[in-house]
């Protein structure tokens, strides 16, 4: 059985699939169509529901949980792992105009259904003069003033300050000080379309993967690296230290709870639509 598969060319991503689609571990029959996109992308996509298996942004699922159930393997959830925003200017006056009631503030944000997006939602909701931007674009235009600051994701995390620019906050440490729970970045979806048993199966080999790559983490170093935009072999291994962990294995009650409480905040203040379907693939639990 063939399937569509699509996922981002970042490290992270080619590291929990690359023994997936090279067949290094049992895919059990399965064969995959893969489709390389950014996560903004990935989020658009699955809002058509192009595709059988997909990464996507949490904020960007609530809005497809009727098309889509999440696998418990695969996600990016973490502590210290969340959004910065950046500048090149001097980040207190900044986070000052940020907190007040109007702000003009030009953001560039790495997509309108990002996870990042949400939280600089529910960080500073007066914040509205966003501009969307390629994720790996939003350095560069703060560097050509093109905006005031840039909303950061990904391998830009190692990459801003080699560059001058300067941390403003640490999305990610918001969250975590409301909370207490794991920011819950990105995940891995499959369409609910699919027959259950095939969903498990996909289930079982992502998984694998997984295991697989954290247990031979440079089994896979040729194929990450032809996709990691000219990244050097130390930033690409920070970047998969950074986003892959226990909750990439499992998502586990944990994980789960996370997720639920990031779709609870959202739903309070009406960020998202309802919910009314269950959205894990294993597990009972609704979003209230």
């Amino acid at each position: 059985m063939k399937l569509s598969l699509g996922f981002s060319p970042c490290p992270n991503d080619t590291f929990i699939f690359d023994a997936l689609i090279h067949h290094k571990i049992d895919t059990e029959g399965l064969e995959f169509e893969v489709f390389y996109d950014d996560v903004e992308t990935l989020n658009q996509k699955a809002m058509r529901g192009e595709l059988d298996i997909t990464k996507l942004s949490y904020h960007a699922f609530a809005y497809v949980t009727d098309k889509y159930i999440l696998l418990d393997s695969g996600s990016a959830l973490g502590f210290g792992v969340g959004p910065l925003l950046i500048s090149k200017d001097d980040p207190e006056k900044l986070i000052s105009n940020l907190q007040s009631p109007v702000s003009n503030l030009k953001i560039g944000i790495p997509g309108k259904y990002t996870t990042a997006n949400f939280l600089l939602g529910l960080a500073f909701p007066n914040a509205q003069n966003k501009v969307e931007l390629l994720f790996s674009d939003i350095e560069n235009a703060l560097l050509e003033k093109k905006i005031d600051i840039g909303l950061i994701i990904h391998e830009n995390r190692f990459t801003y300050q080699d560059k001058g620019l300067k941390k403003i906050t640490d999305l990610g440490d918001y969250w975590e000080k409301q909370t207490g729970c794991a920011i819950p970045l990105g995940g891995i979806v499959v369409n609910r379309s699919l027959p259950s048993d095939v969903q498990h199966k996909i289930n079982r080999v992502l998984r694998r993967s997984v295991e697989f790559a954290l247990e031979n983490p440079k089994s896979g170093l040729e194929y990450i690296r032809s996709h990691a935009q000219e990244m050097g072999e130390e930033v690409m291994y920070k970047h998969i230290d950074l986003y892959v962990n226990k909750y990439s294995v499992d998502l586990g009650a944990d994980g789960k709870n996370a997720v639920k409480l990031l779709f609870d905040k959202a739903l309070e203040k009406n960020i998202i639509p309802k919910i009314s379907k269950n959205i894990f693939l294993t597990g009972e639990v609704l979003v209230d």
